[in-house]
């Protein structure tokens, strides 16, 4: 889920591990972007932030707002100073992909880990790690959302099981669907509420918008079961009712039982639905 990456070939904060806490973190070093680097956030944010309106789910606009990040690189200790009153979460710099148990901890004890380096020129529409727009203008609005904010606790307290069970991609699968591509129903329409949905201009639209996506409701086991794509947009959505949800379906589910009846059988193929299930349609659900 969170590899350590060696790559130290784009930006100069990129990959540099060295001198990375116990924990990982590192200091984020906010006074080493450069002009040019403040320059491409504000464009990423401004051509993302065109589309919150139409797509994005009201608990990320109400976050966005609050965080007022659009002229540049935010620093995150004056996003620690929001979040840290609103639900107790705080941003830790990192220097890219962590260990899964690390990163777990980190959750399970309200710490956020934000890539810290940004992406290069070439990659505006295409980057094949999280940097920090991603990172930040991606998750930290919903963490001001105070279910989002007990799932991730939640979330990264369940780690610990989920790697003696060995049935960490099922787990994942949960974090995948929901926190980096989830999609959420607000009155009649679908909204997004995952980062790499929302940081992504073309998947938001494509999320929302495309006909022949395979749309389904949540459901917490089916979830765990499905396979996902890492290089291509999504074959497959799951749809909350509301983010509540999260908790309510997550926190009374044994794990155990289901990791041990599906963590050795293959993940259900992406963009095919099962006999049985309804997909969202959203021409014909939701149009008024």
């Amino acid at each position: 889920m969170k590899k350590p990456s060696t790559d130290t070939s784009a930006s100069g904060l990129r990959g540099e591990y060295e001198g990375a806490s116990d924990d990982y973190t590192v200091g984020q070093d906010w006074h080493a972007y450069t002009p040019q680097m403040h320059e491409r956030w504000r464009r990423l944010h401004a051509r993302q932030s065109a589309l919150t309106d139409r797509y994005a789910c009201r608990s990320f606009r109400e976050g966005l707002a609050r965080l007022d990040c659009a002229e540049g690189i935010p620093r995150f200790e004056d996003a620690n100073a929001i979040l840290g009153p609103a639900t107790g979460w705080q941003l830790v710099a990192v220097p890219g992909f962590i260990p899964d148990a690390v990163f777990f901890d980190h959750l399970a004890h309200r710490r956020f880990p934000v890539t810290r380096w940004v992406r290069e020129e070439h990659e505006l529409d295409y980057l094949v790690e999280p940097d920090v727009f991603h990172d930040f203008f991606g998750h930290v609005p919903m963490l001001l959302d105070p279910a989002i904010a007990d799932f991730l606790e939640l979330y990264g307290k369940a780690g610990e099981r989920a790697m003696a069970m060995d049935a960490l991609p099922m787990l994942a699968r949960i974090y995948w669907y929901t926190i980096e591509f989830g999609l959420v129903r607000e009155g009649d329409e679908l909204r997004v509420f995952g980062a790499g949905i929302i940081s992504s201009h073309s998947e938001t639209v494509y999320s929302i918008d495309d006909s022949g996506v395979l749309r389904l409701p949540f459901d917490p086991v089916r979830v765990m079961r499905t396979g996902y794509m890492i290089d291509d947009f999504q074959k497959t959505y799951f749809v909350l009712e509301s983010l509540p949800q999260l908790i309510d379906d997550l926190v009374g589910l044994d794990f155990g039982p289901v990791y041990e009846q599906w963590r050795d059988a293959p993940a259900l193929p992406a963009g095919e639905s099962l006999p049985g299930e309804t997909p969202y349609n959203p021409k014909r659900e939701m149009t008024p």
